[in-house]
């Protein structure tokens, strides 16, 4: 089967709804519907999250990260964490985890590094865009980051189902760009139950157009591609870092260099990448 053929098929099971799952996914899942729960309270919300050990490390993470610990006191326990982050940061934590199992069972050699770069990126694009949103807009910062933790999610299920199609990802990744993200990434969306407003930010990227001087949350995570260090393996001719297009010298918001920005949040930015890196 040749690759166009492959991805027509992903992405007519996508549009449908027919998305396979790992099992660990479907169990973040469930985590994440009990959280949404209106009467779910922090107390109840620490004990749910005790259950999956994977989420309770990244909650102390990132707790304890820069981004979250202002006083430097650090924390040990899943309860203080939960405390500290409150639903909508633990939202996008188990958002986190959930992306990143699509692609645990994963066996091919190439694909697990393809794997782990692309979280490597998402994991810079969520903790940019939640300093940016913070820093130049009044776009929440924890929409924010889990609008950067699900833009790829499209690429992540196509990575757990490329063992099933032989030479997928082979080559350049126009078809991809062309006929598998739009499709494939709106139906793991919709699966996923994403905001519209994420949804919808998300879509932007998939046209390339966004402003540099952010305004939007598509601006946000425009601009936080662009930044990150280290690009999507699936976009390699396209993500090309800023500092490699143009220097952050040369973009100034409300009289303010990006890089003077940069370079004030560098710290935060650091701690918050490292803790989202699993």
């Amino acid at each position: 089967m040749d690759k166009l053929n492959a991805f027509r098929i992903i992405a007519a099971q996508a549009s449908r709804g027919e998305l396979i799952f790992p099992t660990n996914v479907d169990a973040s899942l469930r985590l994440q519907q009990a959280l949404e729960d209106p009467d779910c309270h922090l107390e109840a919300a620490a004990k749910l999250v005790l259950i999956e050990p994977l989420v309770s490390a990244r909650a102390v993470a990132i707790a304890n990260s820069v981004a979250y610990n202002r006083s430097g006191a650090e924390i040990s326990s899943v309860r203080a964490a939960v405390m500290r982050l409150g639903f909508g940061t633990l939202h996008s934590l188990v958002s986190a985890v959930m992306v990143r199992q699509l692609t645990a069972k994963v066996s091919d050699p190439v694909l697990k590094v393809k794997a782990a770069h692309l979280w490597e990126h998402t994991a810079h694009v969520a903790a940019l865009s939640q300093v940016l949103a913070k820093r130049l807009t009044r776009i929440d910062p924890e929409t924010a980051m889990f609008a950067g933790i699900v833009h790829e999610v499209g690429g992540f299920y196509l990575l757990s189902r490329a063992e099933e199609f032989p030479g997928l990802l082979d080559g350049d990744s126009e078809d991809w760009a062309e006929y598998g993200e739009k499709v494939i990434g709106r139906g793991v969306l919709k699966k996923l139950d994403v905001p519209a407003t994420v949804a919808a930010a998300v879509e932007s990227l998939w046209t390339g157009v966004g402003a540099q001087a952010p305004k939007t949350l598509g601006d946000i995570l425009f601009l936080a591609n662009q930044l990150s260090p280290v690009g999507s393996p699936l976009h390699p001719d396209i993500d090309v870092p800023i500092a490699q297009a143009l220097s952050p010298l040369e973009i100034v918001i409300d009289g303010v260099s990006l890089s003077s920005i940069l370079e004030d949040s560098a710290e935060e930015i650091k701690s918050l990448t490292a803790a989202l890196i699993f």
